[in-house]
C-alpha cells in the first residue's frame, strides 16, 4: 500500500502511528481522519462532512448513529451483553422467533457475529446434512476472508495462502452487460450459459456436490444482479444433483432491494440463507436460517458450531431493534422509491457522460460501470480513480470495484433512511466529480 504523506491539515503523528502500528489489510486509507457520523454523514476531525453513500462497509442500513440503535445499545449493555454459549436470553430467542417467522421454510436460526462467520456455519451444515463436500460458487463472490467461505470467494484475494478446501468449483456469473452465451439479439442467454456451467462442473465433480452459495446481487463482483427466472433455474440444478442451495443475503437482506429478502423477487426459497452486514444495521450480527426439516438432521448428527459470541444477546438486541425500525418506518418501500429517484438520476448522468456504460443493480443497491467508450466497453480504471477521489474531495463517499477483470464499478448503496435532498445531493456531487475526472 502507497503510504503517502498525509493531506494537508492532518495530525502528523496521528499518520506516523498508523505507518509503524497499523497493519495494512487490503484498501488505501482515506487520508481524511474519521471522527464521528450522523445518519447519512460521517464527519472528519475537522467537522467536515462527508455524505456517505456505500452505508459504511454496505451495512448500516439505518444510517449512522440511529437513536433507536443507540437507545438499545446503551440500555442493553448495562443489563446482558455477553454469555456462556449454551445459555439463552430472551433477545436471542425473540430475534429468531422474528426472523424465523418470515418465511416458510426457513424456521430455525443461529445467531452469530460476520458474514464470513455465517457462511462458515452455513457450508459446515451443508456438508454434515448432505454427508457430502463439493461446493460451487460464482466466479465473482465475495462470501469472506475465513476457511470455507475464502474458499468460495472467487473475485479476488486467492493467491498466496495455501490450497483452498478440496472440492471447490465456480462457474461464470450471469453479466447482461457481458454476455458469454447471447441469443440471436445479441442478449444474454443465461439458460445456456448456466447448462454449460454444470456440465463442467459435473465433469469435475467425485459424486460429492454438498451446495451452491450465491449472492442475489453479486456486490463486491461488481454490482451483477441475477437476471428473473435464473435462481428457480439453479434451484433445479441443485435439486437433480441432491444439493443444498445456499442464498448469501450479506448486502441485499432487511429491505435494501426493496424485499425483505432479495430472493423473495423470485419466489424461490434457498435451504439455507444467511444474513449479516444489514441485520446488525452496521454493528456486528449475523445469522443462519434454515428449515426445521435441515436442523433436525444435522442436529441428529452431531452438528456443532460453536464461537465465542454466538447467540450473544446484546447484537440479539440490537437486531430486534433494525427490525422494528425497518417496520415502523416503512423502509423497505422507501428503499424501492429512494431506489427509483436514484436510478433516475443515474440514468440521467449516464446520457450525460459517455464514460458511463451502465447502470444496474435494484433498490438501493445500485451500480454504475466506467467504460472508456460504449462501443467497447473497456474498463477505465484510471478515470473511475479520479471520479473517486474528485467525489471525495467534494464531500461523498462511493466504493469502486476495480478489479480489471470486473470492470470499474461504483456501488452505490445509502442508508435507506436516506433523504430525497440527500440522494439528490449525491447525484450532484457525482455529476460534478466526474466532469472534473475527464478534464
Amino acid at each position: 500500500m502507497d503510504m503517502a504523506a498525509p493531506a494537508a491539515g492532518t495530525d502528523t503523528e496521528f499518520w506516523s502511528s498508523v505507518s509503524d502500528h497499523v497493519l495494512r489489510y487490503g484498501p488505501r486509507f482515506e487520508q481524511r481522519v474519521i471522527g464521528r457520523a450522523e445518519g447519512s454523514y460521517v464527519y472528519d476531525l475537522a467537522g467536515q462532512p462527508i455524505l456517505d453513500f456505500t452505508s459504511g462497509q454496505m451495512s448500516a442500513v439505518l444510517g449512522h448513529s440511529h437513536p433507536d440503535i443507540v437507545r438499545t445499545v446503551r440500555d442493553q449493555i448495562g443489563r446482558l451483553d455477553h454469555l456462556f454459549s449454551g445459555m439463552l436470553s430472551l433477545p436471542v430467542v425473540e430475534l429468531s422467533k422474528r426472523l424465523g417467522s418470515l418465511v416458510p421454510g426457513l424456521e430455525k436460526v443461529l445467531l452469530l457475529s460476520t458474514g464470513a462467520e455465517s457462511n462458515e456455519a452455513a457450508l459446515r451444515l451443508a456438508k454434515i446434512v448432505t454427508g457430502k463436500y463439493e461446493v460451487v460458487a460464482f466466479s465473482r463472490s465475495w462470501h469472506g476472508m475465513t476457511g470455507g467461505a475464502a474458499a468460495a470467494t472467487y473475485s479476488t484475494s486467492r493467491r498466496g495462502y495455501g490450497p483452498a478446501a478440496v472440492g471447490s468449483f465456480a462457474i461464470p456469473a450471469p453479466n447482461p452487460y457481458r454476455p458469454r452465451f447471447t441469443h440471436a439479439d445479441g442478449s444474454l442467454d443465461w439458460q445456456t450459459e448456466l447448462d454449460d456451467a454444470f456440465a463442467l462442473v459435473d465433469s469435475q465433480s467425485t459424486g460429492n456436490l454438498a451446495a451452491f452459495i450465491a449472492e442475489p446481487i453479486l456486490s463486491s463482483g461488481g454490482i451483477i444482479e441475477l437476471p428473473l427466472g435464473y435462481l428457480a433455474a439453479l434451484r433445479k440444478k441443485c435439486d437433480e444433483r441432491g444439493m443444498l442451495l445456499i442464498l448469501d443475503e450479506a448486502q441485499t437482506g432487511v429491505g435494501r432491494t426493496g424485499h425483505m429478502f432479495a430472493f423473495q423477487r423470485d419466489g424461490v426459497t434457498p435451504d439455507i440463507l444467511t444474513l449479516s452486514k444489514t441485520l446488525g444495521a452496521g454493528l456486528p450480527l449475523s445469522a443462519v436460517l434454515t428449515s426445521r426439516a435441515i436442523e433436525e438432521r444435522a442436529h441428529e448428527l452431531g452438528f456443532v458450531f460453536l464461537t465465542t459470541h454466538v447467540s450473544d444477546p446484546l447484537p440479539a438486541a440490537v437486531g430486534l431493534t433494525v427490525m422494528d425500525v425497518i417496520e415502523r418506518d416503512g423502509l423497505i418501500e422507501r428503499a424501492r422509491v429512494a431506489g427509483a429517484r436514484l436510478r433516475a438520476g443515474l440514468e440521467a448522468l449516464q446520457q450525460r457522460f459517455e464514460g458511463i456504460g451502465d447502470v444496474r443493480g435494484r433498490g438501493l443497491l445500485l451500480g454504475i460501470e466506467i467504460v472508456t467508450d460504449r462501443a467497447s466497453r473497456r474498463p477505465d480504471l484510471a478515470l473511475g480513480d479520479r471520479i473517486g477521489a474528485e467525489a471525495m474531495n467534494r464531500g461523498l463517499s462511493m466504493n469502486i470495484v476495480k478489479l480489471p477483470a470486473m470492470g470499474s464499478v461504483f456501488r452505490i448503496a445509502p442508508p435507506l433512511t436516506a433523504t430525497d435532498a440527500e440522494i439528490d445531493r449525491g447525484l450532484e456531487i457525482m455529476g460534478e466529480a466526474i466532469e472534473a475526472a475527464r478534464r
